[in-house]
């Protein structure tokens, strides 16, 4: 039987891994940052603190994990969140504090992870980023920054650790409504300092991701758990799994035509102006 960690999984997607991985018969180890605020998961499921920004927390949860189930197969970097806001309205504590959780914390539970991998020669870590990590858009320039950087990071780190047996896999969902991804959003960007200037772009902007969320979202948080399986599971090189069909237009448009044709299409279906 093999065993995963996966963070954040206080619901959505990491929720939705949780079951799908243990309804596969996986050990699964099912990490946030408030475990008494844990959904009701599976029988068997170890729940266990997690804090991205805690190295303690994180070696802890590794600690215990191996402890009970023996070794650790797969790492589920699924924890993190989206600030929404301009980005010069934005702060640089804001700034920091999006990085910290969505780059920082994931190159943290990565490096933890990776001295057990290697001394076993095997091991998968699936980083889930976004459609945001792949082509950018108004309103989540800090977001959109944290998870480009996520994307190079785990492309470069999976030249360094194949020659150990060990896979690195992106998992690129699209804007799933139906999580409470954008809660903490709305939350940290009430720190924002307004500016005069953006507030006539505000409403077109918000205008912009309601139009987006009817036409582009098409996912549920189950489908991306199941696309999240598959990259855990596929043995072959790939990399890189879209796991919403609502974006895939977009994302083909970015990565197969050309610079001129990719914007034009942007700045017709995200234009502020």
């Amino acid at each position: 039987m093999k065993t995963v960690l996966i963070t954040g999984c206080s619901s959505g997607f990491g929720e939705a891994a949780v079951r799908r991985f243990a309804a596969e018969g996986w050990s699964v180890i099912a990490t946030l940052r408030r475990p008494e605020a844990a959904p009701e998961f599976p029988a068997g499921v170890m729940v266990t603190r997690l804090d991205v920004e805690d190295p303690e927390s994180i070696s802890a949860a590794i600690a215990a994990g191996i402890e009970r189930f023996g070794a650790i197969d797969a790492v589920v970097n699924n924890a993190g969140y989206g600030l929404h806001g301009f980005f010069e309205e934005s702060t640089e504590a804001q700034m920091r504090r999006q990085f910290e959780v969505n780059v920082f914390g994931l190159m943290a539970v990565t490096r933890a992870i990776l001295p057990h991998m290697r001394a076993r020669r095997s091991g998968c870590i699936v980083n889930v980023t976004s459609g945001g990590g792949v082509f950018g858009l108004p309103l989540i320039p800090l977001y959109a920054a944290s998870k480009f950087a996520v994307e190079g990071f785990s492309e470069a780190l999976m030249h360094e650790v194949e020659p150990f047996g060990i896979r690195v896999r992106l998992v690129e969902p699209g804007g799933v409504t139906s999580t409470r991804f954008g809660e903490r959003a709305a939350t940290e960007a009430q720190g924002s300092r307004p500016i005069e200037d953006y507030a006539p772009l505000h409403e077109r902007a918000a205008q912009v991701f309601r139009a987006i969320a009817q036409s582009r979202s098409q996912g549920t948080p189950d489908e991306v758990a199941e696309v999240i399986l598959q990259a855990a599971t596929d043995p072959t090189g790939r990399l890189r799994y879209v796991a919403t069909e609502g974006i895939r237009a977009w994302v083909t448009a970015r990565r197969e035509s050309s610079e001129e044709r990719y914007l034009a299409m942007m700045r017709e279906a995200v234009s502020l102006t």
